[in-house]
């Protein structure tokens, strides 16, 4: 029997980056945000052993470096199971994009495996197993919106808010993480050393850096939890007394998506930001080029979506992501309209 699972993309809502830590890791806060973009997986099991990976983009690996192998691997010996495993991976997310494509298919090959196989991993397992392959693994076994802190594995889920339009664009431009953080690096490095110049000389101690200013690592994750605090603060009130009003007057509360209202705006109105931007942007200006695109196309809020190269629109309608996604178009850059997906959604989906 072969089992078919939709793997949706996410993307980030602002992104914070901390301290080097001693794994080698560095501290993160972001908001992860499902959406409707994904790849499609296929699982088989058969006769045999091994894990076998099929997909016809060349640049997708197919040994053990693939993330969907090194899951099913370890999710076969915890489920004591046997047999051969096919894997099908048909891409359709961009490889490198910034938007979770490899570890989103790495939990759909899960979920698929449990399905192909009657056996479930209990929900503590599922989660372990996910952050030993990557960081981004365990969002997906959440959906909706998520919280995202330590590497980015320690995953907590948010309120269940309503979807909203977005659009999303996909330069044929791969950027590697890891050189993404080692610029990062080398960034908050010379602002340190700037910094100590300038306070030696009696300056203030935060350097304007690159036209930026670069806070220490501590005070950035900091402002990130007191504004995502303030807003979720500001949401359980709201909520709160909308649920007063429409017990008194009997008037229920909307739940239509791309509505000005939309609480996911109020959170990225906020002013978060994706700190990728101020490494990636300089070395590709065309993906600052994007944002600008979106932005003055309507975009309620854009940003680079992980490390990038995927960037992407929020609206407040269908219709004008649909212009905007024409422009990038019309411009020869790949773009989708598509809608973020609330925890219900994304569930549903998977296995549509």
């Amino acid at each position: 029997m072969v089992v078919n699972v939709q793997s949706f993309a996410k993307i980030n809502l602002g992104l914070g980056i901390g301290v080097l830590r001693a794994d080698g890791f560095h501290e993160l806060r972001t908001v992860y945000q499902t959406i409707g973009l994904h790849d499609v997986i296929r699982v088989s099991v058969g006769r045999g052993s091994g894990v076998e990976i099929r997909c016809n983009d060349p640049r997708v690996p197919k040994d053990e470096s693939n993330t969907c192998y090194r899951i099913v691997e370890r999710a076969m010996a915890a489920l004591r199971a046997r047999g051969r495993v096919v894997i099908e991976i048909e891409k359709r997310l961009p490889v490198q994009g910034g938007l979770g494509g490899a570890s989103a298919n790495a939990v759909a090959a899960l979920l698929a495996l449990e399905r192909a196989l009657k056996k479930k991993l209990p929900p503590p397992d599922r989660l372990r197993i996910a952050a030993e392959v990557g960081s981004d693994l365990p969002l997906f076994l959440v959906g909706g919106t998520v919280l995202g802190v330590g590497r980015g594995e320690e995953v907590y889920p948010m309120p269940n808010l309503p979807a909203i339009d977005c659009v999303v664009a996909t330069p044929e431009i791969g950027v590697s993480t890891p050189k993404a953080f080692a610029d990062w690096d080398l960034l908050v490095a010379n602002a340190s050393e700037l910094c100590s110049a300038r306070a030696a000389e009696g300056g203030r101690p935060h350097v304007s850096f690159a036209k930026l200013t670069l806070h220490p690592a501590s005070d950035r994750m900091n402002e990130f939890g007191r504004v995502l605090s303030a807003w979720l603060g500001s949401l359980s009130r709201s909520r709160r007394k909308s649920g007063r009003a429409s017990a008194s007057s009997g008037v229920p509360v909307s739940k239509g998506r791309g509505r000005a209202g939309n609480p996911l705006l109020d959170l990225v109105r906020t002013g978060i930001e994706n700190d990728f931007e101020r490494v990636v942007f300089p070395k590709y200006p065309e993906l600052r080029e994007i944002k600008r695109v979106l932005q003055r196309a309507g975009a309620v809020y854009a940003s680079l979506s992980g490390s990038g190269s995927a960037t992407y629109g929020l609206f407040a309608s269908r219709d004008a992501a649909e212009k905007a996604a024409a422009r990038l178009r019309k411009d020869g850059i790949p773009a989708t309209a598509t809608t973020t997906l609330t925890r219900p959604q994304y569930w549903k989906k998977i296995f549509d």
